[in-house]
C-alpha cells in the first residue's frame, strides 16, 4: 500500500506540470482572444499565430532542464469581454498552465493580469496597447507591440506635420483601449495646434453612427478619429460617405488596421481617407517577416489580419526563458522574462523593467485601391 501511494503521489505531482514521463515533459501554453462574436476575425488571427510557434517548437524537440517537451495549446475564448476575461485567466491558473498568450483587448487584458498576477503565472501579449496595463507593475505582466502612447501620437503627428490638418473630430468607444488611444491622439493634435472641434462616444457593439457623424458634419472637421474597432471604424466609413463627407480623412489605431475593414467598408471610397497606425515594423521589414507571412498564408489562406506574428514571438519568449531557466515552473522562469533578449520575426525583443517592449516602433498604413498599404 506504501508503495501504491508513492506512485499515485508522483503520478499527481507529474499531472500538475504535465510530465508524461521521466523523459518526456507536456507543457501546457494559454491563449485567450475573442474567439466569437464581431472581433472573432482578430481573435482566430491571433491564435493561428499562437498554433504556428507550437507546432514549430514541437518540431524543434525543445529540450528544458534536460527533459524533452512537448508544447500544448490551451485555447479560450473571452469574446472581448472583461468578465469572460477574468473568468476564462482563472480557468487558465487553475488548470496550471505554464504560460499565457493574450489578450487581444485591453478591456480584457488589464483585469486578467491581476488573475495571472495572483495566480503566479506569466502573459505576453502581442495586441492589447492601452498603457494602463503595465502601471500595477506586475511581475508577470509583458507587452511586444508598442502601446498608445506611441500610436496615439504617430498618428496625430502624421497630421498635423504632413497633412497640416487643423480640425479634428474625435470619437470613441468607451472601451480601454478605445479611450486609450483616442485620448493619447487627442493630447497630442493639441500639442501640435489642432482644434479638437467635437468629442462623441459611441459602443463596441454598435452599428449606426448618423446621429453622431452628423452632428460632427457641422463642425466642418478635416478628419476623424475613431476610438476602436474595424466593426465599427467599417460602418462608420460607409456611413461618412451616404453624408457626403468624402474630403475627411479617418483616423484610427491598430483596431481599424486591418485587411477586415476593407470587406467591412463594402466598396466605399472613403477607405481611401484612412490612416492608421500599428504598433511594430511593416511584414516587409520585419526580421522574418515575408517568410512568416507565406507559411502562414499557405496553412490559413485569407485569414491574416494584425498580430499573428505578435503572438507567435508571444510564444517563442516565454519558451526562451523557460529554456534559460530550465524550468516550465512559472515560479522559476518568470524571473527570466524580464532579461529577454530574443531575436523574433517581429524584431529583437527586450524588456523595459516594467515590462514594456524596448525600442518599440510603429508604423502608419492607408488603403490604395482597396489594400492596405505602408506609408514610408
Amino acid at each position: 500500500m506504501q508503495m501504491k501511494f508513492k506512485l499515485t503521489v508522483a503520478a499527481a505531482i507529474a499531472a500538475v506540470w504535465g510530465i508524461a514521463s521521466a523523459q518526456d515533459m507536456v507543457v501546457k501554453i494559454g491563449h485567450v482572444a475573442p474567439m466569437s462574436g464581431a472581433q472573432a476575425h482578430y481573435g482566430k488571427d491571433n491564435a493561428n499565430g499562437a498554433r504556428m510557434a507550437v507546432e514549430d517548437l514541437n518540431k524543434q524537440g525543445v529540450v528544458i532542464g534536460g527533459k524533452k517537451v512537448k508544447f500544448e495549446l490551451v485555447e479560450e475564448d473571452d469574446a472581448a469581454d472583461p468578465k469572460q476575461g477574468t473568468a476564462v485567466a482563472q480557468k487558465l491558473c487553475d488548470s496550471k498552465v505554464a504560460g499565457v498568450v493574450g489578450h487581444l483587448n485591453s478591456g480584457t487584458t488589464i483585469p486578467a493580469a491581476k488573475v495571472y498576477n495572483d495566480c503566479g503565472i506569466p502573459h505576453v501579449t502581442g495586441a492589447a496597447t492601452n498603457p494602463g496595463l503595465t502601471k500595477p507593475g506586475y511581475k508577470t505582466t509583458y507587452r511586444i507591440i508598442a502601446n498608445d502612447n506611441a500610436l496615439g501620437p504617430g498618428l496625430a503627428f502624421y497630421a498635423a506635420d504632413k497633412l497640416k490638418l487643423k480640425k479634428v473630430a474625435i470619437i470613441d468607444d468607451r472601451s480601454a483601449y478605445g479611450q486609450g488611444v483616442a485620448e493619447a491622439f487627442k493630447k497630442s493634435a493639441k500639442s501640435k495646434g489642432m482644434q479638437v472641434v467635437d468629442e462623441q462616444f459611441t459602443t463596441d457593439k454598435a452599428t449606426d453612427f448618423m446621429a453622431i457623424l452628423t452632428s460632427i458634419k457641422g463642425k466642418k472637421p478635416d478628419a476623424i478619429f475613431f476610438g476602436g474597432m474595424d466593426a465599427q471604424g467599417g460602418a462608420m466609413l460607409r456611413q461618412i460617405e451616404q453624408l457626403g463627407m468624402a474630403d475627411v480623412k479617418f483616423f484610427g489605431g491598430d483596431g481599424i488596421c486591418t485587411s477586415e475593414i476593407i470587406k467591412i467598408a463594402a466598396g466605399a471610397k472613403t477607405l481611401g481617407n484612412v490612416v492608421c497606425a500599428e504598433g511594430g515594423a511593416s511584414l516587409a521589414k520585419m526580421p522574418g517577416g515575408t517568410a512568416w507571412k507565406k507559411r502562414y498564408d499557405e496553412k490559413y489562406p485569407g485569414q491574416f489580419q494584425v498580430y499573428s506574428p505578435y503572438t507567435y514571438d508571444a510564444t517563442f519568449v516565454l519558451v526562451d526563458a523557460m529554456k534559460r531557466a530550465k524550468s516550465a515552473d512559472p515560479k522559476v522562469y518568470t524571473p527570466e522574462l524580464i532579461k529577454t533578449n530574443y531575436k523574433g520575426v517581429t524584431t529583437t525583443i527586450q524588456f523595459e523593467p516594467n515590462g514594456e517592449l524596448k525600442n518599440a516602433a510603429i508604423t502608419l498604413y492607408v488603403y490604395k485601391d482597396g489594400k492596405k498599404v505602408a506609408l514610408d
